[in-house]
């Protein structure tokens, strides 16, 4: 199947195996991040479940972390010209965002992981990037239609505009009806699909060529340290992507914007280039602590409820492929 398989006994096996290479050299294959063996079946629901539990408990853990950081990027980005920011109520919509972040983070990752096993089961092994790159896209679409309105509650609470989550969607449909919750969809999956698929991708490809270079298991400090860079990489290429984003869902039904290409051209005139990369630094910090703490529980969680699995889930099957 390529990178998502443990270790095979090739003398029981009636087929040969695309990664003899790697056999040769290190006893087994490397595999992306979920635990699952290429002798077992495809567990869909299984799979999803274990998905479902792990990022729902990853995306709380980093969400409540590293809130006050989100929160000061949001208000830079949001700042016309030389304004200035509070730094008062730093966690302003947390609980709310909690209720979003939950079963987006899990619905996400519910979506990519069967995804991407059903993927790499597909694609020949030296295309498992484009398995990646797919499966946190198509994670993205569909954590996008709980993520966007999370997004918009969030993000006019922390710029000031309403002062609770209740109040906040009340005002939102009363003023923009339920539209208002998808304002900026078009700039969020923009920003989030490219975002989504490139992080997800090199952190599943540093973990696989790791792995082949120690010719063992990573341990949590570097499933964290891994997730850190591929997250602050991707974090500061996308920054661009997210000052739009940000523009075009806290202005309100003031409509200053017209749409994507005018909030650019607006801000490029009026603000300079530059304006596109303001809050790169907090967004590198809270993207790179945020993807260490995520992949380091999203692991450590895979891995607890993989051993909780009946004896018999465990155990490669040799015939099964």
């Amino acid at each position: 199947m390529g990178p998502l398989t443990l270790a095979v006994d090739t003398k029981t096996s009636s087929k040969p195996h695309l990664d003899a290479p790697i056999l040769k050299m290190q006893k087994k294959k490397p595999f992306a991040s979920i635990n699952a063996q290429e002798d077992s079946p495809f567990d869909f629901l299984r799979i999803l479940f274990e998905g479902v539990i792990a990022g729902g408990t990853a995306g709380v853990v980093v969400e409540t972390a590293l809130y006050p950081i989100d929160t000061i990027k949001t208000r830079l980005q949001a700042a016309r010209g030389g304004g200035k920011i509070m730094l008062k109520g730093l966690y302003s919509g947390l609980a709310g965002n909690l209720a979003g972040v939950l079963p987006a983070s899990a619905l996400f990752v519910g979506v990519y992981e069967p995804t991407k096993q059903k993927l790499l089961k597909t694609f020949p092994e030296n295309l498992s990037a484009v398995a990646h790159l797919t499966a946190g896209a198509v994670g993205g679409i569909a954590a996008s239609l709980i993520r966007v309105p999370t997004e918009v509650v969030k993000q006019r609470m922390q710029t000031g505009q309403f002062t609770s989550a209740p109040d906040a969607v009340r005002l939102i449909v009363s003023k923009e009806g339920f539209k208002g919750f998808y304002a900026g969809y078009g700039s969020f999956l923009l920003r989030d699909l490219p975002f989504d698929a490139i992080q997800f991708c090199i952190y599943e490809q540093l973990r696989i060529g790791y792995r082949v270079a120690a010719q063992r298991e990573l341990n949590d400090p570097e499933n964290a340290a891994i997730g850190a860079f591929a997250g602050a990489l991707t974090g500061a290429i996308t920054t661009p992507l997210d000052v739009i984003k940000t523009r075009l869902m806290v202005q309100g039904s003031a409509n200053q914007y017209k749409g994507i290409v005018d909030c650019v051209s607006t801000v490029v005139r009026e603000e300079g280039p530059t304006a596109l990369l303001k809050g790169i630094g907090p967004r590198v910090l809270w993207i790179g602590i945020g993807g260490s703490i995520f992949f380091g529980v999203l692991e450590r969680t895979k891995r607890l409820l993989a051993q909780r699995r009946p004896i018999s889930d465990q155990q490669p099957n040799p015939k099964q492929d």
